[in-house]
């Protein structure tokens, strides 16, 4: 009989937080699941998508390749996006658009109110644009009623972890009562982390009806790594584990994804 593995530790914050360094099994799983969350959530039928995910390309091309127009808006300071697998359409031969633009993804003056079936704002981009509310009234705006936002951002969770990494117990303790709270990476940059309600309240606000808020991701990265060591091929099946996966507490997890809806 084959010695079975020995289940990894779990990681720690400074490895779950580098996407480009250990982990390399999870954050393989991670991707593949958000572009399987992204595929169930598109629009079924040929729609105008507005991806403010930050010109990464990855959820634009996959909207492309789904038959949508799409208009990406990419950061001044990030380069190009690669270009989609299929950059002139849809693979089965439905002519699409793939507009890319150089703006604040924060401010969409550039559109006007109701322009918009569906927003993408993936990549934690909610949580790099501290003032929040400014951006997801924005989103309400362009959006058409009936329309839908995808937004992922990072979690407090995340976010007090972080804070412990650093040693800023000051400014953890000060996190139950906070309204917002803003929370310095080791790199200098600032991340706005959210509980589930607060995500909530926050779409609510801006007039938005909030369809669900669930984790990235229940499975943890330790049982994913321990899994794919061992059996290579079940990607696939763990990641419609997860898509399938109840989910009971909202708030686990590093990110939280959220699907909202503009009332008709």
């Amino acid at each position: 009989m084959l010695p079975v593995p020995a289940r990894p530790p779990e990681p720690t914050i400074a490895n779950l937080r580098d996407a480009s360094g250990s982990l390399t099994r999870y954050w393989t799983f991670y991707w593949a699941v958000a572009d399987a969350q992204l595929t169930r959530w598109l629009p079924r039928r040929p729609s105008r998508v507005l991806d403010l995910s930050g010109g990464h390309g990855r959820t634009a091309g996959r909207a492309v390749q789904a038959g949508h127009d799409v208009i990406e808006v990419r950061e001044p300071d990030r380069p190009g996006a690669p270009p989609s697998p299929h950059p002139n359409g849809h693979p089965n031969g439905r002519p699409a658009a793939r507009n890319a633009l150089i703006a604040d993804s924060g401010a969409l003056s550039f559109l006007g109110d109701a322009c918009v079936d569906a927003v993408v704002a993936e990549n934690r981009v909610l949580s790099r644009h501290l003032a929040t509310e400014a951006t997801v009234a924005e989103i309400a705006r362009v959006l058409r009623p009936g329309g839908r936002v995808l937004l992922s951002v990072d979690s407090l969770t995340l976010g007090m972890a972080l804070l412990a990494e650093q040693n800023f117990w000051a400014h953890l303790s000060d996190v139950p009562s906070a309204e917002v709270v803003l929370v310095p990476w080791p790199d200098g940059t600032i991340t706005r982390c959210f509980w589930a309600d607060q995500l909530r309240e926050l779409l609510t606000e801006s007039g938005l009806e909030v369809e669900w808020i669930r984790p990235r991701t229940v499975l943890s990265p330790s049982t994913v790594e321990h899994v794919l060591a061992s059996t290579p091929d079940a990607l696939p099946r763990l990641v419609r584990t997860e898509l399938d996966a109840p989910v009971n507490d909202e708030s686990l997890g590093i990110h939280l994804l959220a699907s909202a809806i503009r009332p008709r």
